[in-house]
């Protein structure tokens, strides 16, 4: 059982070293990728700048960490796969040509495999896509950038955490493609959704009332909101930050279990299109 279990391990750490080293070969769509990230964080950025000297401490947020989410979410924005780019496209299309047969014949389990792909994607992400817009956010404008390293420790957990959460949502759309067959709909509709309920657009701490409250209950918060909430000290307190993360591993938990269920009832009546 040791050794099956040592083996297993390597395979997934193989395929996730594989997901690093794919989109490590795209260099130029890197280089894209971070001046895109970089430009679109001034423009926010200053945006922020002008609402926040309208309305100070909106979202129980200062100025410096309004714009420390900014630039932040910035360095997250692709290793989330907060406005696609994910794996859930490349699922969708396997189903439809037929090839995911072959993904289900592989000795190993569906979703770990692509858990595990997209977690090389991601970290890759954070490294080639995350650090240059998050450098240059610091050193244009005034960021409330922690200094404990407790603090980062505990910013990497909540951020491994919400990639796992983001995973588990975008495997559920791709496993939807054993019926829909095309979806190019939902992908579009799942996006929307991803950009408005993670806090990308604004933190969700801003949203008033009953409805504020909703939002920050939705597992799209923990893959953005609440990594950005441990960093800015919103959680800073032992019981806190263990509530943030439990939060975040709850939603993995189920979220996974969902896709789990949706998996076994794809598999089930598996219609494989082409050849």
């Amino acid at each position: 059982m040791r050794r099956r279990a040592r083996q297993r391990v390597a395979l997934y750490a193989a395929v996730a070293a594989g997901g690093f080293r794919r989109y490590a070969t795209y260099g130029t769509a890197t280089a894209a990728g971070v001046f895109t990230n970089t430009v679109f964080g001034f423009i926010v950025a200053f945006t922020y700048i002008a609402l926040w000297e309208q309305r100070p401490g909106l979202g129980g947020y200062d100025q410096a960490q309004a714009l420390t989410f900014v630039w932040v979410s910035q360095s997250l924005l692709a290793a989330g796969a907060l406005i696609g780019g994910g794996f859930q496209e490349e699922l969708q299309e396997r189903v439809r040509t037929g090839d995911i047969a072959v993904d289900l014949y592989r000795p190993a389990d569906l979703q770990m495999w692509w858990l595990a792909a997209d977690l090389g994607r991601a970290a890759f992400q954070l490294l080639g896509r995350g650090l240059v817009p998050l450098a240059a956010g610091a050193l244009v404008f005034r960021l409330a950038l922690p200094s404990d390293p407790s603090r980062w420790l505990l910013f990497l957990v909540s951020v491994a955490l919400g990639l796992v959460v983001s995973f588990a949502l975008r495997y559920m759309l791709g496993l939807l493609a054993f019926w829909l067959l095309d979806g190019s709909g939902i992908n579009l509709m799942a996006t929307v959704v991803s950009i408005f309920f993670s806090g990308m657009l604004l933190p969700l701490t801003v949203f008033p009332g009953a409805f504020g409250e909703f939002v920050r209950v939705l597992p799209w918060a923990a893959m953005l909101q609440v990594p950005l909430d441990v960093l800015l000290g919103e959680h800073a307190g032992a019981g806190d930050a263990a509530g943030a993360l439990g939060f975040q591993a709850g939603w993995v938990l189920v979220l996974l279990g969902a896709g789990r269920l949706l998996q076994s009832a794809a598999t089930r009546k598996v219609v494989v299109q082409g050849g």
